[in-house]
């Protein structure tokens, strides 16, 4: 005879949610925002940009220039909205305000941000890119590296929907936006220069007087003997531009333009001259040899290369990639004798080069991580307010890629684009409470746990200063 089995209660005690109220507590859903404010206090980098922008400020009665930008560059790291109306939703928040350390009425509204940046001129804008090399000789400082490795390259800016802006300009990629030309280290911008989108890459003397500027600067404040490379793509090729490296004593290594000759020189190669590389999967067959265009003043170093799949039916030979780089490393030059120096006689032979070039896909991902992080439409009108603002997001991205190295080294992945790092630290509930004279911030214990918070919060109150040198 069968038994007739209890009935579970288990389904009878699962706890359903009837009523929904409001707490007077002091809560947050931005409790990486508070981690990020203590960094950039604890840097002293809001104190050297309160000082750099101070003249902003026209009346005691506003706000410090410190505050406004600690609350601009939380803005852009919390990354929830890129219209500047959401600065009027946080003003209402006294979580996230108690999160920044500040009261409400501190608190920025969308047209105080509006404000604040139609206030800047061209000139004073400028002072950005002094700011950004500064940075970029903090982490040289802290690093050391024996050669430095810069690349340079342009970014569309995708304003094609927006309301008309001053200096939305048709761009090569058939999109109106803004065009500038970036300086680029490792995961770093280091140097750029915003301009209008029908500036083509090397337009005027723009990235010449860049690159003086920054070896002059690396030289005189980092190292005098260091051994700095330049890598451009074709959009740079040019002579002029050749001249200023060759004179400055520096390598360079620029993608060449296809010229008949040349692919007629391809084409009649013995298959015995080329020589074989290979990285992982992929391979290319590559000739070293030194070529004069017919306007230059003197020969320089080529290598000419054509992609070689691992299965040579991938790709018919008709169709496969042609490409040249012109480079002066291994041609006797001052760079030479200062890669000997450093113990990286490596750097001249030909396949190092070839890994140099091709790793200038590294510099798009830094477009990319850029994008990601900020937003390619620009709030203003007007061209001043938007090239301030650029400015002030490739500030906020400088330090976000800092604040991933000091802080979250072990716990986030430095390679982590915004987006992840965001969902991972930045949107983390958090509680503000007051006892007696002082003030805590408590988390769930899993996020305790996943963001290791003990050693997360000690690398916030203690990470490297910033020092204008």
């Amino acid at each position: 005879m069968a038994v007739a089995r209890k009935k579970s209660r288990k389904n009878n005690t699962t706890k359903k949610i009837t009523k929904i109220g409001i707490t007077t507590d002091t809560l947050t859903s931005r409790g990486g925002v508070t981690l990020f404010a203590k960094y950039l206090e604890k840097t002293q980098i809001l104190t050297w940009l309160g000082m750099l922008f101070g003249i902003l400020r026209r009346s005691a009665k506003g706000q410090p220039i410190e505050t406004i930008f600690k609350q601009v560059l939380c803005y852009l790291m919390d990354g929830m909205s890129r219209h500047l109306t959401y600065f009027d939703h946080l003003k209402k928040d006294k979580g996230y305000a108690a999160s920044l350390e500040l009261n409400t009425d501190e608190l920025l509204s969308s047209h105080g941000v509006k404000r604040f940046y139609k206030a800047f001129s061209m000139p004073l804008v400028w002072s950005f890119r002094k700011l950004l090399k500064q940075l970029f000789l903090w982490r040289l400082r802290l690093k050391t590296p024996p050669v430095i490795i810069l690349g340079i390259d342009s970014m569309v800016m995708d304003n094609d929907e927006a309301v008309k802006r001053h200096g939305v300009q048709p761009t090569y990629k058939k999109k109106k936006g803004f065009h500038p030309v970036q300086m680029i280290w490792e995961r770093f911008l280091v140097d750029a220069v915003f301009r209008g989108g029908r500036k083509h890459c090397n337009a005027g003397n723009t990235v010449a007087q860049m690159v003086r500027d920054v070896v002059k600067l690396i030289r005189a404040k980092y190292q005098e003997d260091v051994a700095i490379i330049f890598l451009l793509d074709s959009g740079f090729f040019d002579e002029k531009l050749f001249h200023v490296f060759e004179s400055l004593k520096v390598g360079y290594v620029c993608g060449g333009k296809m010229y008949k000759d040349l692919t007629d020189l391809a084409e009649n190669m013995p298959d015995q001259r080329w020589s074989q590389y290979t990285k992982g999967n992929e391979g290319w067959k590559y000739f070293d040899f030194d070529d004069k265009r017919e306007s230059w003043s003197r020969r320089r170093r080529a290598i000419l290369c054509r992609f070689t799949p691992q299965d040579p039916q991938q790709v018919f030979d008709a169709f496969r990639p042609l490409t040249i780089l012109y480079t002066n490393l291994g041609m006797g030059e001052a760079i030479d004798e200062i890669l000997h120096q450093v113990g990286r006689d490596d750097l001249l032979e030909a396949e190092p080069i070839l890994r140099m070039a091709h790793g200038r896909g590294r510099d798009e991902l830094v477009h990319r991580a850029f994008k990601d992080f900020g937003f390619e439409e620009l709030p203003f009108k007007r061209f001043a307010p938007n090239a301030a603002f650029y400015y002030t997001m490739a500030v906020a991205h400088f330090l976000y890629e800092c604040f991933k190295e000091d802080a979250c080294e072990g716990i986030i992945p430095v390679q982590s684009y915004a987006n992840t790092f965001r969902r991972k630290v930045i949107d983390t509930a958090m509680k503000i409470v007051q006892t007696g004279h002082e003030i805590w911030i408590k988390f769930t214990q899993a996020t305790w746990d996943s963001l290791q918070l003990d050693q997360f919060w000690e690398r916030c109150n203690n990470p490297p200063k910033f020092v204008w040198v």
